[in-house]
């Protein structure tokens, strides 16, 4: 592979989903570096209509698991952080809701900055949103669109099987 920045490459090709993590918290001030970096993220027309509810509180974080409905590892976990659309109406000229592109984007760069710091981290999407959004205070008219968790792991999965190239990308017109 030529062109690409190794480190980068090899964070993309190591990171996994965790969902078992050390007890061990995880200091402010990484947290506050990352979401410096994540605020980076492009955003649709540089609207940046998002905010990010992060909980680092362990009777925040078993709330959000338990009244939430979110996956019983979540209860367990040191931070959550909540990727709220502030305006959940806006939809791009392609029909895309701006605000699931544009927080997948940042939940993304997330991912991959946490996994550089040595955190692990998981994408939810499976949660009750509007008692979510009661336990951490976002207002109506806002959308809840993936919860993170973060932490240092306490695991080390096996990747998952990927597709070969070929059967997922062709150049210039439709041939899969």
């Amino acid at each position: 592979m030529t062109g690409v920045d190794p480190s980068l490459a090899e964070v993309v090709r190591t990171r996994r989903s965790i969902r078992a993590y050390a007890s061990e918290p995880v200091d402010r001030a990484i947290i506050e570096e990352l979401m410096q970096l994540v605020r980076l993220a492009p955003s649709a027309r540089n609207r940046q209509e998002w905010g990010f509810v992060v909980a680092d509180d362990p009777s925040v974080v078993d709330r959000i698991a338990r009244e939430g409905r979110t996956s019983p590892f979540v209860s367990g976990c040191p931070v959550v952080v909540a990727a709220v659309a502030t305006d959940p109406e806006y939809v791009m000229r392609c029909g895309a809701d701006a605000s699931d592109v544009d927080l997948s984007i940042a939940l993304d760069h997330l991912q991959l900055l946490a996994w550089s710091a040595g955190l692990g981290s998981c994408w939810l999407g499976s949660f009750d949103e509007r008692a979510v959004a009661e336990v951490i205070g976002v207002p109506g008219g806002c959308r809840i669109v993936g919860l993170m968790t973060l932490g240092y792991p306490a695991e080390q999965p096996e990747g998952r099987p990927r597709k070969a190239m070929e059967r997922f990308c062709c150049f210039n017109t439709w041939s899969l």
